[in-house]
């Protein structure tokens, strides 16, 4: 009972000690979010704008989105007596409000990665190539997961490049504006989602939201695309583990067979056939040959 008592008063104590960790470094994060937060120079005036027209009319002496280059854009005054500049109005994104947006992104980059990439795919087609090994931690989650992230980024370099030549370049030079850099941004991920999305899995998303879809890319909203490109991926990495389980089952009968022949019922089958299993993967050059066809499944 003492022994009992001591312990849970050390697991108490671990408890409140990680708690209090957790609280400093939260304090410590927030501080630090606080200082880069983007300085805007906020104007105020009353002098005479130089407009003329009645308060009902617009105020503005350019309208917006009219500017061909960056030194256009510092003559788009809005003659209002309270405004707003980034980076003396020049149109760029300054260096601490830049700092800010990829805070953010690097928030969401765990969901934009799983929903929108082909991560998911190849994730789960290597944890059932070894589940199928049966060599339980070889190789760790670390490396499967390493290895799927460069996976990802070299197949999903063209469309990140397509994303930064037409939406981030164009909207930090002031080009174009916030709505249209995020539906060009998103243009390259949909024509990437689409060729991997089953038909099937569109009619039922369409049906669901109860839209008529035409069998066009621009009929379908994302709302639809992203998850219907989920379930395909998931049905596709499911089918891909299924395939690779087959050689390996094979071996896992003969080798059942051999020790129940032999009167050797007691012995685990699978403590004797990992081995094998092993020894085929590599001399058929197991890796070479799952990642290569693994890769190609998105070209």
């Amino acid at each position: 009972m003492r022994r009992r008592k001591r312990m849970k008063r050390k697991i108490i104590d671990a408890s409140i000690k990680l708690k209090t960790i957790i609280y400093m470094v939260c304090l410590l994060v927030t501080v630090g979010i606080l200082c880069i937060i983007p300085q805007f120079s906020v104007q105020a005036s009353s002098t005479s704008t130089g407009l003329t027209g009645e308060t009902t009319e617009s105020t503005t002496r350019q309208d917006p989105g009219t500017a061909e280059d960056q030194s256009d854009l510092s003559q788009l005054n809005i003659g209002n007596t309270f405004t707003i500049t980034s980076n003396e109005g020049n149109g760029q994104i300054n260096g601490t409000l830049r700092i800010l947006i990829m805070l953010t992104l690097i928030a969401l980059a765990p969901t934009l990665l799983i929903m929108l990439t082909s991560f998911t795919r190849i994730l789960i087609v290597l944890h059932f190539t070894r589940a199928a090994l049966n060599t339980q931690t070889a190789p760790p989650n670390q490396i499967l997961i390493g290895l799927a992230l460069i996976l990802t980024f070299f197949i999903m370099e063209p469309t990140i490049t397509r994303i930064n030549e037409e939406a981030i370049q164009p909207f930090e030079e002031g080009t174009i504006d916030q709505d249209e850099a995020l539906e060009k941004g998103m243009a390259p991920l949909r024509e990437f989602m689409y060729p991997q999305t089953q038909v099937k899995d569109v009619e039922l998303f369409m049906d669901i939201a109860g839209q008529e879809w035409d069998g066009t890319l621009e009929d379908i909203p994302n709302s639809v695309l992203v998850p219907s490109f989920m379930i395909s991926e998931l049905r596709m990495a499911f089918w891909i583990g299924f395939m690779i389980y087959i050689p390996f089952i094979v071996i896992d009968m003969v080798v059942a067979s051999t020790l129940m022949s032999m009167g050797m019922m007691m012995l685990p089958p699978t403590t004797i056939s990992m081995p094998f299993k092993i020894l085929l993967f590599v001399l058929a050059d197991g890796w070479a040959l799952i990642i290569g066809q693994l890769v190609q499944t998105f070209y």
